[in-house]
């Protein structure tokens, strides 16, 4: 029975959230051609821009596993195979991830726009960029790190010492004077 229970949880949950979705899918949702649609996959293809959400569903699978195993552990076999079945059914609407996506990139870029970046991220300037970008950024917070605590350090030394002559010159008395 606490299985039942958990998995309707889940579901109540987990239906939410793609009614959620899909309304706010309908709300954005303009006239775009097929050719600009075309083109945005083409970008989202070039410039990986979903491989990173490839870990949801099997994610998502593991989790519900592991939560209802929880509950049940004697049940872990046929637990197990059912999710894995499950899961496996509902990979094929990764495809849908991958036209809500081409979507938002058709409402923020033009066709023109869009074949430009593709051309660019095809290139091997492209995708150089792709692979060395992230270690460039890391290293450009690196860099930023060491100036921006080089700077803090001088701000700090810099008004102590002006400070410190601006009330020597006014006599110790302490107080600063007025400018």
């Amino acid at each position: 029975m606490t299985i039942a229970i958990s998995l309707r949880r889940f579901s109540a949950s987990l239906g939410a959230l793609v009614i959620l979705s899909l309304g706010l899918g309908f709300v954005g949702a303009q006239s775009i051609s097929n050719s600009h649609l075309q083109a945005a996959r083409q970008v989202i293809a070039a410039i990986n821009a979903t491989d990173q959400f490839d870990i949801f569903l099997p994610r998502t699978a593991r989790e519900l596993k592991d939560g209802l195993m929880r509950k049940d552990p004697n049940l872990e076999k046929i637990i197990s195979q059912t999710v894995d079945e499950q899961a496996l059914a509902l990979a094929s609407r990764r495809a849908d991830l991958e036209k809500e996506v081409a979507r938002v990139y058709a409402k923020h870029f033009s066709e023109n726009e869009l074949n430009q970046i593709t051309q660019f991220y095809n290139s091997p300037t492209g995708k150089k960029l792709l692979k060395e970008g992230p270690s460039a950024m890391a290293d450009s917070i690196g860099a930023y790190d060491i100036w921006r605590q080089g700077i803090s350090q001088d701000l700090v030394a810099n008004v102590g010492k002006v400070l410190n002559e601006k009330l020597w010159a006014k006599g110790s008395s302490g107080t600063m004077p007025a400018d």
